[in-house]
């Protein structure tokens, strides 16, 4: 960011002293602390917690990646606040953010500046707080974010292997508020500013508190997991609570958790009602800069340069993946954005110095769910199915794609747009799924050709995942034949319009359920589709998914069926060696391993027959 003149730090949240004074402020009534840098921006969560709290009429400020390894200064610089500390790993785990599926340590962090590395501990969330509570015991402290989120229960954690309590204990925070946070934030703010202690808030909503084990209910509205000592010696039990969890994450719920502890008891308040299109966009029509803090002028920061032009449309995906801890943060529930709202934003965008006339996404967590929901909301209320989509599509929804349709004409007809693409993931089954309703189906085959003519840039991606059926099926993912199908309907939309333009699919290797063959037939279909797969990933065990579940217990929650999964680093690398079978480093290793299990008809496919050299006599 090269502004051409001074900037005026009062548009953005102070970060320290000065901009305080700046402002005139002796005190504030919250602080942030955040494991990224500070993007005044609403796909970074401090900025949206922090603007939420200051339309409440509250001085709030941001200190982003503290140092933790000095004398704790960047703790001690604002002082103390009136009312809490607010504590983010940052918008990503921060766990996945420092290391690879294979546990090696990443050499950048995309939420730093000039994506230098070591800017955060692991785990910001514990080791920020307990740094607070031991300087300001008295005060009280809030966390969340994503890292929180999905730790709020006993949980395993893949980078330590190791079964863990609920981070509100190791963190020593008063509070943890788990998915989209306004709504409980807003709550706990006006709470405390009434003069009550954090100690009698224990019935907020979407949120996670420490209670005494004599606290425990048990009733039609309270559930009591198994507690953290009997799933670490039982997986059997573990895997019987993540069933519970998962089913009342998906639901609209007035249903309590506990779960207790040697000393103490996790309480896990229902979550608030998904937002409506007014609450989604006054979050989103803040007056954020959209700007990185001009502490950072000269440097880059590529998380911000991935969604500097981009505009989300909603929140929430009712996909299901097993994989994907979407759901489970944001709700299955989508809460989408006004017109009005989406337009607005898009005609700031073409008001930016370096806006040449490109969004780079008009998207959401899965990009074709914008305005989509139940027919009759009470089922949905009630509905436990953790995926609208798997293992069929759920008769009840309404995928109506018209709403898309028109919202893209009406932002490529925003003056300053020259083209808006399609940068989210795209859901083709409920492209290619055949509705009862035959106005479904017309604005689904709308939709897909508007998307492949008008708002590709060049690729288009989309995720697969695997070819097998097995596999697919414990992603909670559509038979791959469907990918057949889409594909077919992409190339003959490209040679309609003259375009060149290429599919580009994602895999996962190493996925709970998936075999070496599994893998070595994927990359003969593939093979045999012309891909040479770029888009691939190892599967990385994160909290609160089923994957992750099956992974840690090798059972599925929902079957109670046992789960073959590739644990070690051999195994997943080798697993991993399939998606590039045309490279020459890894054809012999490819062929011996399925010489080894008895699977030479897969390497002959793969890699043709070795021709064997006769010797002359």
């Amino acid at each position: 960011m090269t502004p051409n003149k001074k900037p005026d730090l009062k548009l953005w949240l102070p970060t320290t002293k000065k901009e305080m004074e700046i402002r005139g402020w002796d005190y504030v009534d919250v602080i942030i602390f955040s494991g990224d840098a500070y993007v005044d921006h609403p796909s970074f969560g401090a900025a949206v917690i922090g603007r939420t709290l200051e339309a409440e009429g509250l001085r709030v400020a941001i200190v982003p990646q503290p140092n933790w390894r000095d004398d704790l200064r960047d703790f001690k610089k604002l002082g103390k606040p009136r009312l809490f500390f607010g504590v983010s790993a940052g918008a990503m785990d921060s766990m996945v953010n420092h290391y690879t599926a294979n546990k090696r340590l990443r050499s950048d962090d995309a939420y730093t500046p000039d994506g230098k590395a070591g800017m955060r501990p692991d785990y910001p969330t514990i080791v920020y707080s307990n740094i607070l509570k031991d300087i300001y015991p008295d005060t009280p402290i809030i966390i969340g974010g994503i890292e929180a989120s999905m730790r709020r229960l006993a949980h395993y954690d893949y980078w330590q292997d190791s079964f863990r309590k609920s981070i509100i204990i190791d963190s020593k925070a008063d509070i943890l508020v788990y998915g989209m946070g306004e709504k409980p934030i807003i709550k706990i703010a006006q709470e405390l500013s009434r003069g009550k202690d954090v100690s009698e808030l224990k019935d907020i909503p979407q949120t996670a508190v420490l209670c005494n084990v004599n606290d425990v209910k048990s009733d039609e509205k309270n559930i009591t997991l198994h507690s953290f000592d009997v799933c670490l010696k039982d997986k059997r039990k573990e895997a019987e609570n993540f069933k519970i969890i998962d089913e009342e994450s998906n639901r609209v719920t007035d249903i309590t958790l506990w779960q207790k502890y040697s000393d103490c008891a996790v309480k896990v308040n229902p979550p608030f009602a998904p937002m409506t299109e007014e609450e989604i966009d006054a979050s989103f029509d803040l007056p954020y800069t959209r700007l990185p803090h001009p502490k950072y002028t000269g440097k880059s920061l590529s998380a911000y340069e991935m969604i500097k032009f981009s505009v989300n449309l909603h929140r929430g995906c009712f996909g299901g993946c097993a994989f994907c801890a979407i759901a489970a943060h944001q709700g299955k529930q989508i809460a989408s954005r006004s017109e009005r709202s989406i337009l607005e934003e898009v005609k700031k965008l073409t008001l930016m110095p370096d806006f040449k006339g490109y969004l780079s996404d008009l998207g959401g967590p899965s990009a074709n769910m914008y305005k989509m929901e139940g027919k009759n909301k009470e089922m949905c209320r009630k509905c436990k199915r953790p995926s609208c989509l798997h293992p069929k599509m759920c008769k009840n929804l309404k995928c109506d794609h018209s709403h898309l349709i028109e919202l893209y004409k009406k932002v490529d007809n925003i003056k300053g747009i020259k083209k808006s693409f399609i940068g989210s993931g795209i859901r083709y089954d409920m492209l290619m799924y055949r509705y009862d309703d035959e106005n479904m189906n017309i604005a689904a085959k709308r939709y897909t050709e508007e998307v492949i003519r008008n708002h590709v840039s060049g690729r288009l991606k989309v995720a697969p995942e695997h070819t097998s059926e097995k596999v697919l099926n414990i992603m909670r993912k559509p038979s791959f034949s469907m990918f057949g199908e889409f594909r077919k309907v992409f190339d003959k939309t490209n040679l309609k319009y003259g375009l060149n333009q290429q599919l580009i699919p994602y895999f996962i290797s190493s996925h709970p359920g998936c075999s070496l063959v599994d893998m070595a037939e994927l990359a003969v279909i593939t093979k045999d589709l012309n891909f040479r797969l770029e888009q691939v990933q190892d599967f990385t065990p994160t909290p609160m998914t089923l994957s992750t579940e099956i992974f840690y217990t090798g059972i599925n929650p929902y079957t109670g069926e046992e789960v073959y999964t590739a644990k070690n680093r051999n195994d997943k690398l080798a697993q991993r060696e399939f998606f590039f079978w045309y490279k020459p480093e890894n054809k012999n290793n490819i062929r011996t391993m399925l010489k080894r299990i008895g699977r030479e008809d897969l390497a002959n496919k793969l890699l043709g027959t070795k021709k064997i050299k006769e010797k002359r006599q």
